[in-house]
């Protein structure tokens, strides 16, 4: 299927890996000029050659602290500089810290915001004259906690919803020049669900890679976990003209498992 983004710009913040670099691939793969950011050297880099390498289209890739307004507005002018525009923007961030309730300090949470929402913040802020000049979508990759809460995880399950709000809001107040929705993901196979998986073979957790990740996908209708390629599909997709009235969405990608309306 054509999706039509052949010579559009997105940008893709914190993604040098994960979700995050899934979606920067199969945007490059459909056409699109991709930037890209992240925090390891090494990470941007090769994240860098896997974009290239999707598309044929041209890739930015910079080192950024996604948690700084001024960094942020600096990489959305890069990207208008370098491609002429900005169609998309698609914003993740890392899990913050897990753990309970009572065993959450004050900077956690400070610190949490400051990760999940201000970087979406600041970076929608920069970025939507540019996405209001041609039409343009902002898709925020979030958590499925924010539907159904899962255990020791409190600062993404109570923070992450503030990004829902965010974007439920801005897809009223930004429209309708502006699209934009929340993707919820389930567990997909990302080089950090591998490591989880390691980690609990090292455990004695799971016998094996296999043990391991079966217990990952034991309670998905699908009987699998998610491919990275998959995600990024819906993330293209909703940046797509084929998802011209999805607008305000809060769509879990996660193989059924949310038990939740």
């Amino acid at each position: 299927m054509d999706l039509g983004l052949e010579g559009d710009a997105a940008l893709c913040i914190a993604a040098s890996s994960g979700l995050g670099l899934a979606s920067a691939t199969t945007l490059a793969r459909n056409g699109a000029d991709v930037a890209l950011c992240g925090r390891t050297p090494a990470h941007v880099e090769a994240a860098r050659e896997q974009v290239a390498a999707a598309g044929d289209g041209d890739v930015l890739a910079v080192e950024a602290d996604i948690t700084d307004a001024e960094e942020m507005a600096a990489l959305v002018e890069e990207t208008v500089g370098t491609f002429g525009g900005l169609d998309h923007l698609v914003t993740s961030a890392g899990g913050p810290p897990s753990g309970p309730f009572r065993e959450t300090a004050d900077a956690d949470w400070r610190a949490a915001f400051e990760l999940l929402v201000m970087s979406c913040v600041h970076t929608l802020r920069a970025a939507d004259p540019h996405l209001r000049e041609g039409g343009g979508t902002w898709t925020a990759v979030t958590s499925r906690s924010v539907r159904e809460v899962a255990d020791a995880l409190v600062l993404s399950n109570a923070v992450r919803r503030a990004v829902v709000g965010l974007v439920k809001t801005a897809s009223r107040e930004l429209a309708p020049a502006v699209r934009s929705n929340a993707l919820l993901p389930g567990a997909h196979e990302t080089a950090r669900i591998e490591e989880l998986i390691e980690d609990g073979i090292a455990r004695g957790d799971y016998a094996d890679y296999e043990a391991g990740y079966a217990d990952w996908a034991d309670d998905v209708p699908l009987d699998r976990i998610g491919e990275p390629r998959e995600f990024g599909d819906v993330v293209a997709f909703l940046a797509s003209d084929r998802a011209s009235y999805v607008n305000g969405a809060a769509l879990a990608v996660d193989g059924g498992s949310l038990r939740s309306v």
